[in-house]
């Protein structure tokens, strides 16, 4: 059973993000702020529910949140800056669009950084104990995927509709065959054979 907050505070908003093992594509991030008494029938992390039904709750989740945000961060900063900050970044930059703001953030996970002094908790699973973590996965996940459909159609040697960027071996087969796009994470192990650079 999903819990409504976390902490007392009266605007507490979730975060997470989608995409973080990915070959190809964006990681992102969404969050979310809840109205006091909500309820959402089949709501939970997003890995545990079928896309039909994340396509099902997305629309639901957005109509019914005070607020919600959405952000893609593209391979190229990750490339820069690590997967890891990618996505705090990501989560840090939806919060900040959030209208009102939070008063506390809380995190799936166990890594994030502070943001504009906003306290914060990380709750490792959060997205299968708290409702607007669970609901931010959702987001994340379905705009992600919109995302990479969105994408296949430019590239569809590769099936990012179907696959989603992650490490298939049908993708890591087309990466060898066609090799990499501009859509492709190029400080990650594309292909298993790939040796590791030490910078």
């Amino acid at each position: 059973m999903l819990q409504f907050k976390f902490s007392d505070h009266n605007i507490e908003c979730g975060t997470d993000e989608a995409g973080r093992g990915c070959l190809a594509g964006p990681v992102t991030a969404a969050a979310i702020i809840l109205p006091e008494g909500f309820e959402l029938e089949l709501l939970n992390d997003s890995k545990q529910l079928s896309e039909k039904i994340r396509e099902k709750l997305k629309p639901l989740i957005e109509s019914k949140a005070v607020c919600f945000s959405v952000t893609h961060l593209e391979p190229k900063i990750i490339d820069q800056i690590n997967i890891l900050n990618a996505s705090i970044n990501a989560m840090q930059q939806c919060i900040t669009k959030l209208l009102p703001i939070p008063h506390y953030i809380i995190v799936d996970g166990n890594r994030f950084k502070p943001i504009n002094d906003i306290p914060y908790s990380t709750i490792i699973k959060g997205d299968s104990k708290y409702m607007s973590i669970a609901a931010a996965s959702v987001l994340a996940k379905t705009h992600r995927d919109e995302y990479m459909n969105r994408i296949h159609e430019e590239f569809p040697m590769y099936n990012w509709k179907q696959n989603k960027g992650y490490p298939t071996i049908e993708h890591r087969e087309a990466i060898r065959k066609y090799g990499t796009t501009k859509y492709h994470r190029m400080s990650f192990r594309l292909l298993p054979e790939q040796l590791k650079l030490d910078f």
